[in-house]
């Protein structure tokens, strides 16, 4: 039952070239900052992130992307890096876009241990492009895919050392869904504490699925895209 690292470095010791990893955050909000970092340092190459987005040129998973350690990205947004932008246009990345909701859906789905589902969202686009589609009740529907990783690396606001999780609003984003997506849960938490501590009732991952745990630090919590209401 010890989860407990004493950091990110040590809590990634094992992740290796060519892994499918989860990264939770929506933008830049909930990312894992350290762990995000000590990837960078751990210097693992040809790696297959699922995750929201992919950062921001020099934040983020942008800091991944400028280190050359990601091959393959999927993920529902792409809007705010540059630099992805020029690797995906000269064939440098491949790159999967999926709809915000069928990309919550699969990741819950591939920690259900369902394979696969059918939804209406993409019919008739580019989403559809070489997938199964099925007539229900009058309507088509594509058959998606469930999505599991090697690795889901997340950040919680709280979590005791059994790997218990509390999350703060928005922060919260696909982090509990990727938690029961991977083979191994790295949790970095902005406050560690002991056993006992959290109310049971407000814990939103279990600790059955977290494998690691670590008390994080330095969190800068940088801002997308700042927007000042004028004067």
């Amino acid at each position: 039952m010890n989860k407990v690292f004493a950091n990110a470095d040590e809590a990634i010791f094992d992740v290796q070239d060519g892994a499918t990893v989860m990264f939770g955050g929506f933008g830049l909000c909930g990312i894992p900052e350290n762990l995000i970092a000590a990837m960078v340092r751990r210097g693992v190459k040809n790696l297959t992130t699922i995750s929201n987005n992919v950062g921001v040129d020099h934040w983020g998973l942008g800091l991944l992307l400028e280190a050359d350690q990601i091959k393959r990205h999927v993920g529902t947004y792409v809007g705010e890096n540059k630099f992805l932008e020029d690797l995906v246009l000269t064939k440098k990345l491949d790159l999967e876009l999926v709809p915000q909701g069928t990309f919550a859906e699969r990741i819950r789905a591939g920690g259900a241990g369902i394979p696969a589902f059918y939804t209406p969202t993409g019919v008739g686009t580019v989403v559809a492009d070489g997938k199964e589609t099925r007539d229900f009740e009058g309507r088509t529907y594509l058959m998606e895919r469930g999505l599991t990783a090697d690795f889901a690396l997340i950040k919680a606001w709280k979590g005791d050392k059994w790997g218990n999780l509390v999350f703060r609003k928005t922060a919260r984003n696909f982090s509990p869904m990727m938690a029961t997506a991977a083979k191994t849960t790295i949790v970095e938490v902005e406050h560690l504490v002991e056993v006992g501590q959290l109310d049971p009732d407000l814990v939103m991952t279990p600790s059955i699925y977290v494998k690691r745990i670590f008390q994080g630090q330095g969190y800068e919590k940088r801002i997308e895209r700042r927007t000042l209401r004028k004067r």
